[in-house]
């Protein structure tokens, strides 16, 4: 049976303590009967005049509810207790000792009920080790208590003796404990399969089998342990009972130690009243009765913990998971919004430079003599700015989609020379100088020329930026590429005589967002590390000096 990991308290106190004084009445009621008929089922043995059979499963049922719904179901075990030594047991003890008596067991194990659930808080569900023990501690000490206290009650009865009382006393104490083992484990899964808390789904015919095998060897155990009759041979073939019921527990952790324990429980106690056990052998078989019974419910308990723990693992891991995919969905909206604004600060650039040089050339056509070398030279420089744009965008879609760059064979020279190209207008508006070399050695590259043009335009665009507001004239910008080995790589630098970086902007320049110009988008330096870390380099901040502010990236001569 699997039990789903939530409290049974919820459904099943709500019910129990309910404010309608008919549902408590009518439970009660019912608990009573109950308790009269399983005082009447397991009554077997009687020592002048007090009950001594060791299995009171009477108790273990009322102590259960005592447990989900308060000590007030004590009134039912008070009732219970009276009524049986009157009409099932037919005592012989007075009237006053009686009712002394059952108020002392009401009172002992309410009392019970409430510190194991109020101070110790055992949870009723049983899902856990810990609340297996707190339940089993809690009713061996009112065990213990209460045998004390009626034993010294029996004292009060002049017919008793004490040397009696000691002899009624251990299997009271053994009755009460393996009561309490055995049935309130029982009681407790019970009421919460009825409040739909856990499920038989599980039924199948391998577990039918698996039953079938149980009660097979249960019965030959049985058979092998009381068939000598009524003297305590058997007992030594007592731990065959431990092999179906130990294997329960392990297959079926919890739920199937209680099943087993009670049907063991009902079958061995059936079979000693039949063959006629006396108290004292009845006695030593519930004994170890009682540790076959403490056994089970460990091991039970154990699997079903471990069964549990791996169920809060799963729903953890579920949880996880969609989490996950909430993070990834934000991440892709997060890169859609970003893409967006790269491409935004990536075509502005060309677009701006293109609409200049197409109202330049729509402005020298306009004229009574227009320089047609002049229109031509400004139309086709603004077509290659926007086939630059339309580059930058289809590099950056197939970019998205195959998350690499598209890696060609790229002639360096040509690659930096159309990206000037593309920079110059701009150059020649702010009245800076703008130059290029290539270093011996170098002919080709690997890489994806479109991107690495506009990790070379955006450098040179922020130089001459810098360089427009500080200087009238003079302005200069130098792109270099130079040869280097161990490892072989190309190192680019763009240099420029500006007025340099300030300190508190040099060290955070590749965040996204920084930016020391009022219109910009504080994009183009990440975008571009973007780039080249793509490429298998690495871009950085050579010089912020005033006059010789240089960036440096490197690109790596073997394909990647």
């Amino acid at each position: 049976m699997n039990v789903p990991l939530q409290s049974l308290t919820g459904g099943v106190e709500s019910f129990m303590k309910s404010p309608s004084w008919v549902t408590r009445s009518l439970l009660g009621l019912l608990l009573l009967l109950a308790f009269v008929a399983l005082e009447w089922l397991s009554s077997i043995h009687e020592f002048m005049s007090v009950p001594i059979t060791p299995w009171n499963p009477a108790l273990g049922v009322v102590f259960a509810f005592m447990l989900l719904a308060g000590p007030l179901y004590g009134l039912a075990l008070f009732a219970g207790v009276t009524l049986s030594e009157f009409f099932v047991l037919k005592t012989e003890l007075h009237w006053p000792i009686i009712v002394a008596m059952a108020a002392i067991i009401a009172l002992v194990y309410g009392a019970a009920a409430v510190v194991t659930r109020r101070v110790l808080r055992l949870d009723a569900g049983l899902y856990h080790l810990r609340d297996l023990f707190v339940l089993l501690a809690g009713g061996i000490v009112a065990a213990i208590v209460t045998s004390t206290l009626v034993a010294m009650l029996l004292l009060l009865d002049d017919r008793i003796e004490i040397g009696n009382v000691l002899v009624a006393a251990m299997p009271l104490l053994v009755g009460d404990i393996i009561g309490i083992g055995v049935m309130t484990p029982m009681t407790l899964r019970l009421v919460m399969l009825l409040q739909g808390r856990a499920s038989l789904s599980g039924y199948s015919r391998p577990l039918a089998l698996e039953i079938a095998f149980y009660a097979a060897f249960g019965c030959v155990a049985l058979w092998i342990i009381t068939r000598g009759g009524d003297d305590a041979s058997g007992l030594k073939y007592f731990y065959l009972l431990f092999v179906p019921v130990v294997l329960a527990a392990v297959r079926h952790g919890f739920d199937g130690a209680c099943i087993a324990l009670a049907t063991t429980q009902f079958a061995l106690v059936a079979l000693m009243h039949h063959f006629g056990y006396d108290a004292q052998s009845f006695t030593e078989m519930q004994t170890l009765m009682l540790v076959l019974t403490g056994t089970a419910l460990v091991v039970g308990a154990v699997v079903s913990d471990r069964k549990n723990t791996a169920y809060l693992m799963q729903i953890a891991e579920e949880k996880l998971r969609e989490k996950e995919a909430e993070a990834v969905q934000a991440a892709r909206f997060s890169l859609v919004s970003g893409m967006a604004s790269a491409l935004a600060h990536e075509i502005n650039q060309p677009m701006t430079a293109a609409r200049a040089l197409a109202r330049s050339a729509h402005h020298i056509l306009s004229e009574p003599s227009p320089d047609m070398s002049r229109a031509s030279a400004n139309i086709a420089n603004a077509i290659a700015q926007i086939d630059h744009a339309s580059g930058v965008v289809r590099r950056m879609r197939e970019f998205l989609r195959r998350g690499r760059p598209l890696i060609s064979t790229v002639d360096v020279h040509d690659m930096l020379r159309d990206a000037l190209t593309l920079a110059r207008p701009e150059a020649n508006a702010r009245g800076v100088e703008l130059t290029f070399s290539v270093g011996p050695g170098i002919t080709f590259a690997h890489g994806d020329r479109i991107q690495l043009q506009q990790v070379i335009l955006n450098l040179a665009r922020n130089a001459m930026e810098a360089i427009s507001p500080a200087l009238q004239t003079g302005g200069r910008v130098q792109v270099s590429a130079t040869a280097h080995a161990n490892p072989r790589r190309i190192e680019f630098a763009v240099t420029d005589n500006g007025p340099g970086i300030a300190p508190d902007l040099a060290s955070k320049l590749f965040e996204p967002l920084t930016t020391s110009k009022r219109e910009g988008l504080g994009l183009g330096l990440s975008i571009s590390q973007s780039i080249v870390e793509a490429h298998g380099g690495r871009i950085w901040l050579e010089s912020s000096d005033a006059g010789k502010t240089e960036f440096r990236f490197t690109l790596p001569l073997e394909r990647t």
